[in-house]
């Protein structure tokens, strides 16, 4: 009977634990700047089942505590989620996501595992080539020339080669100089001088040379655009009229 009431207590926590270690259907919605994301990628890197946000950003996911849930999606950063108990008794998770900015990132395409093609981030794609490589370790003393928990070395080789070819390409891509007063008279017709700027033959020379002394022409001449030019001529003939005629000469 001594032994009967000493084996209770221990089956009662085996049955706990197993009970804590049960998936839960976990249910959650995932915002960005107080409005739900549709098309979110899901994925348990535990137990590897995935899932995808609706038009209300609402998903749901079998989990467990100390599982890791990742969000990942072409628009917005990458996140991830270690779930603790707390997380687990809640009965909506709240995710908020930050959208990229409006460039180009590298991505990758992952193992299709619903019938459709998930689209994953590099930094993604890594974390759970990693978690894999961890759940199913290589036996003791056995090398097959693999490299361990390492990063892709052929992308990131081909990505510092990339660096390399558009450093290059940039060296030898000059952009020959061109001078303010070179790109005035071949934007602007001799009529804009004589007839708007009311500028004898003369002074249109040493008009320009007035503007190439401003600072501002080096802006001008950067951005190369026919109406900034015109203004900047403009304005600076009214300087230009203003100035003693010693000065002019």
């Amino acid at each position: 009977m001594m032994k009967a009431n000493s084996i209770l207590p221990i089956l009662f926590i085996i049955s706990q634990f197993g009970f804590s270690q049960t998936e839960k259907l976990i249910k959650g919605k995932v915002l960005c700047n107080d409005y739900p994301v549709q098309g979110i990628e899901i994925l348990n890197l535990v137990s590897e089942k995935t899932t995808i946000t609706n038009s209300n950003g609402e998903f749901s996911i079998l989990a467990k505590a100390e599982d890791l849930l990742v969000f990942v999606s072409e628009k917005y950063d990458y996140k991830r989620l270690f779930l603790e108990q707390e997380d687990i008794k809640k009965p909506n998770l709240i995710i908020l996501l930050t959208r990229k900015p409006e460039q180009l990132e590298e991505v990758v395409i992952y193992k299709p595992t619903l019938g459709h093609i998930n689209y994953f981030s590099q930094d993604a794609a890594d974390e759970i080539n990693l978690k894999k490589a961890a759940n199913n370790p290589k036996p003791l003393g056995v090398y097959d020339g693999a490299l361990v928990n390492s990063p892709d070395l052929m992308r990131i080789g081909g990505m510092i080669l990339s660096l390399f070819v558009k450093q290059k390409e940039t060296t030898k891509k000059k952009i020959p100089e061109i001078k303010f007063k070179e790109l005035a008279t071949a934007t602007c017709t001799q009529e804009y001088f004589y007839k708007t700027l009311r500028l004898n033959s003369e002074e249109v020379s040493l008009f320009l040379e007035f503007c190439d002394a401003d600072p501002k022409s080096k802006i001008i001449l950067e951005n190369a655009n026919p109406l900034s030019l015109m203004d900047f001529l403009f304005a600076k003939n009214v300087e230009f009229k203003k100035l003693p005629a010693i000065e002019k000469l």
